[in-house]
């Protein structure tokens, strides 16, 4: 890890520092170098993926505490893990320990969704604490601002966008595909709008019966992103809420003009990547991903999930880590986790500890199953250690250490038994793999070999 990096100076007027500006200019950055280190890929590889627009380093040039990291298709499948207090929950120790707990999971980058209490001093917090890129909704905070969503203004959402760059931002969710043309789609829809900004843009355009401000005001937000190299994330303000309403016409309007807007960032040198559907049937997982891919010529798709299945409240980090293992395999960059208390309630520390092992075992199994170097061979050691009874060694390379110790200890109260070569599903005389290798495989081929050719 970066003890500190050093920051750099925000670009003057009309002046562009982003790492696809240096990119396409054939400039391999220290980002780009250490990126490389942490792929183990060539530096020119990673240059030619973010030239390309298939790959993204956010890091806002004022984020001191940075260790930068790449989101594309390129590299590992990486994992969001999505903090922040509630207007009724404001404890910055809170959201800090939820930060520490998600790095030590293994979080690549986390998002600050805090809409309540003192916003701007929350995240100051969090980005000083980071290790790893930090992720805002700027219109939470818009809202906070204001009596209501009719009260937001465009001005008002170029301030805090230009207040959070500052600050040190290192990628925004923007809803600015969400139209007002779009609005009429999600009338037979079960669930209508879940996104918490797609819900506040679309009553704010209803009531004024005018355009989206942060489609209005686009080319404002790439000029303060070039200047700071904050990467958009384009968000999915008419994503699906329930897997009745995937892939529908909405969804495919929204996903069309961000395509278009991809394209416009890309024109101002500012790093983007797309925000996916939120609950998919399984059928439609490889479609939706290959969609996205083409309509946005390849930007780093990120996705929340998306859950496969609508029934199992207090379980959907397991409902999501299915779908979100699937679209890993077939070329989404960045899984943002759900806990288990999606839909229930904002969740605390332990909560985010469950959502993150379950999306770094769906992340891992993406990888394996796209043939990402090197990925198998964590599998194949812990299965070594697990074949030679080797529990230590088990233990230090399980995805959660202290869970798997804990399980196996507890079955096992007697300490002289917590390193016996048998657990406490089979026992001594049961265990296969014991049984396996006291087989005489001398005495076994001699008996094959005179078994009738049509058994053998």
């Amino acid at each position: 890890m970066l003890q500190q990096r050093e920051p750099r100076t925000p670009g003057g007027p009309g002046e562009s520092v982003t790492q696809l500006r240096y990119a396409r200019e054939g400039v391999v950055t220290p980002e780009m170098h250490h990126v490389a280190g942490r792929e183990q890929m060539e530096p020119e590889k990673i240059r030619e993926e973010v030239a390309r627009g298939r790959m993204i380093i956010p890091a806002n040039v004022a984020h001191a505490s940075l260790e930068p990291m790449g989101i594309g298709k390129a590299g590992r499948v990486k994992i969001n893990a999505n903090i922040g207090n509630s207007q009724t929950t404001s404890e910055i120790e809170a959201e800090l320990e939820k930060l520490e707990t998600s790095i030590k999971y293994g979080a690549d980058t986390v998002m600050d969704l805090s809409s309540g209490g003192d916003i701007p001093r929350i995240r100051r917090s969090i980005i000083e604490a980071s290790p790893v890129p930090i992720g805002t909704v700027p219109i939470y905070e818009v809202i906070s601002r204001v009596g209501s969503p009719e009260e937001m203004t465009g001005d008002l959402f170029v301030e805090v966008i230009r207040e959070q760059a500052e600050q040190g931002v290192d990628y925004m969710t923007i809803h600015a595909g969400v139209l007002l043309q779009h609005l009429h789609l999600v009338q037979s829809r079960i669930t209508g709008i879940v996104s918490r900004g797609g819900g506040l843009l679309a009553k704010w355009m209803v009531h004024h019966s005018r355009q989206n401000p942060l489609y209005e005001r686009f080319d404002e937000i790439l000029e303060i992103c070039r200047r700071y190299d904050v990467s958009i994330s384009l968000g999915d303000g008419l994503r699906p809420g329930s897997i009745a309403d995937a892939t529908d016409a909405a969804q495919l309007a929204e996903l069309r003009t961000l395509g278009k807007l991809t394209e416009r960032a890309w024109e101002k040198d500012v790093q983007v990547m797309v925000e996916g559907p939120g609950h998919v049937p399984l059928d439609q997982l490889e479609q939706n991903v290959k969609m996205q891919q083409e309509i946005c010529h390849e930007a780093p798709f990120y996705t929340l999930g998306p859950l496969v299945t609508d029934i199992a409240p207090g379980y959907d980090h397991i409902t999501s880590a299915i779908g979100a293992a699937i679209v890993g395999w077939h070329g989404t960059s960045m899984l943002c986790y759900v806990t288990p208390k999606e839909h229930l309630g904002l969740p605390n520390a332990d909560d985010v500890k469950q959502g993150m092992i379950a999306y770094r075992i769906a992340a891992h199994a993406a990888d394996i199953a796209r043939g990402r170097p090197g990925a198998r061979d964590w599998d194949d050691n812990l299965s070594r250690a697990r074949y030679a009874f080797d529990w230590k060694g088990q233990f230090e390379l399980a995805v959660d250490p202290e869970t798997a110790q804990a399980m196996h200890d507890e079955t096992l109260p007697d300490d002289y038994f917590k390193t016996a070569e048998f657990c406490s599903m089979c026992g001594p005389k049961f265990c296969p793999m014991h049984n396996f290798r006291d087989v005489d495989w001398g005495a076994l081929k001699k008996v094959a070999d005179h078994l009738p050719a049509e058994n053998r």
